[in-house]
């Protein structure tokens, strides 16, 4: 059927644009075709590192079970070595630092620890372990250095467990008004239905300064 007239102008200036911003067009589809594949590419590479990374956290959970020091020593460190950026290299570096706590080693919990505080892309992650490396400060008698970490901003839902280890570390410093607000701040934020455990021991140590 032929064109009408009106319809054969159309097409000329549809021809004439087509002519004139082909190259464009083409440009432009070529770079979204591009960019999804790179998306797609990126969203595969994550999750082959996730993998890896996983099944080294499983190795170290292992090697923990198993109390094997060198084989959570080897995995931990391939964590963080390789998968710094996944939040398995942290949960590593913060069950390593435990394993280590228990041992008396501490100086390579504390290592572990600074690690996930310097490096974890987690802000959860890097608050539990500046409140666990304030923990080992105090067995480390490093008071001022632990008060410091505690004075950090952090998640408030942490806000109750940072003022309890402040207090023990203001009692073992010999401020024991300043350990008792400490402890006060401790229960006030405190959920009472689900902290139970919590709140007594903080109230016994609040009761062993004269409250």
């Amino acid at each position: 059927m032929a064109y009408d007239l009106e319809e054969q102008e159309q097409l000329a200036t549809l021809k004439g644009w087509w002519k004139d911003n082909a190259a464009k067009l083409l440009t432009v589809v070529a770079a979204a075709v591009i960019a999804f594949a790179g998306v797609t590419g990126w969203r595969s590479w994550q999750a082959g590192q996730a993998r890896q990374a996983g099944a080294l956290y499983d190795s170290l959970v292992k090697a923990l079970q198993a109390n094997d020091a060198k084989s959570l020593r080897d995995a931990g460190g391939a964590l963080v070595e390789s998968f710094p950026r996944t939040l398995y290299a942290s949960m590593g570096a913060l069950a390593s630092a435990r394993f280590y706590f228990d041992k008396g080693d501490l100086k390579n919990a504390s290592t572990q620890l600074r690690w996930v505080v310097d490096r974890s892309p987690s802000d959860e992650m890097r608050d539990i372990a500046r409140l666990r490396l304030a923990g080992v400060m105090l067995d480390e008698k490093s008071h001022d250095e632990a008060l410091a970490l505690l004075a950090a901003k952090h998640s408030p839902a942490l806000d109750a467990q940072y003022a309890a280890l402040k207090g023990d570390v203001l009692v073992a410093k010999g401020q024991a008004a300043e350990a008792k607000a400490a402890y006060r701040l401790a229960l006030e934020k405190t959920d009472e239905r689900s902290g139970g455990a919590f709140r007594a021991s903080v109230q016994l140590r609040l009761d062993a300064l004269g409250g």
